[in-house]
């Protein structure tokens, strides 16, 4: 892999993935100004999910759930964000499964239930944008599709049986921070090492 982005013009950032490496690699294309993140069977930004198990469901990618779940765990979320989650709401249903087109809402639900941070900062992120809605160009038919989605999601996390894990962490909430900030990125740099240097 590493050779393969080499090989298309993208320079590694040589000392993030030295530390990062069995989790994560970032290369650059100083050149167009473009980016790839890739991460390595484990997403850790806020919080951490766990992809190792799913990566086969889908030919293509990673399942809808779990590239919803990617937006959803972002604490300091922006608009782009926003928008994205809600496109995802507007063009797929929830469903009990990993088919092809539908947001697996029982495996997010199951996500919430193990983990108290997740389940908050999803719960937030929820409601944010629920509330939100009206900010948006959405047609009525629209929005109401997304709103019932949304609320349809937030009823399976709630009413998903929680683990003892999570009931323990749900004592102790706020008082503890339950997410992680990750470093600001920088921009598209050469951030090789010169074998010079080396």
């Amino acid at each position: 892999m590493k050779k393969l982005f080499v090989d298309l013009g993208y320079a590694p950032r040589d000392v993030f993935n030295a530390l990062q490496g069995d989790t994560r690699l970032i290369f650059n294309d100083v050149n167009n100004g473009r980016r790839v993140d890739i991460f390595l069977d484990i997403f850790e930004m806020c919080h951490r999910l766990d992809f190792k198990d799913r990566l086969l469901l889908d030919k293509y990618t990673i399942p809808l759930a779990d590239l919803l779940a990617t937006k959803l765990q972002v604490v300091e979320i922006t608009e782009r964000e926003y928008r994205d989650i809600i496109s995802m709401f507007n063009d797929h249903e929830i469903s009990d499964s990993d088919d092809p087109e539908t947001i697996n809402g029982r495996y997010l639900a199951k996500l919430c239930s193990q983990d108290w941070g997740i389940y908050k900062t999803f719960s937030i992120n929820l409601g944010n944008i629920s509330a939100a809605l009206d900010q948006y160009n959405l047609n009525p038919e629209s929005q109401k599709t997304v709103r019932k989605r949304i609320q349809d999601l937030t009823t399976r996390i709630e009413n998903e049986p929680k683990s003892m894990g999570w009931k323990v962490r749900a004592r102790i909430g706020e008082k503890k921070q339950w997410y992680e900030l990750p470093e600001r990125d920088k921009e598209v740099v050469d951030s090789r090492i010169s074998k010079e240097s080396a």
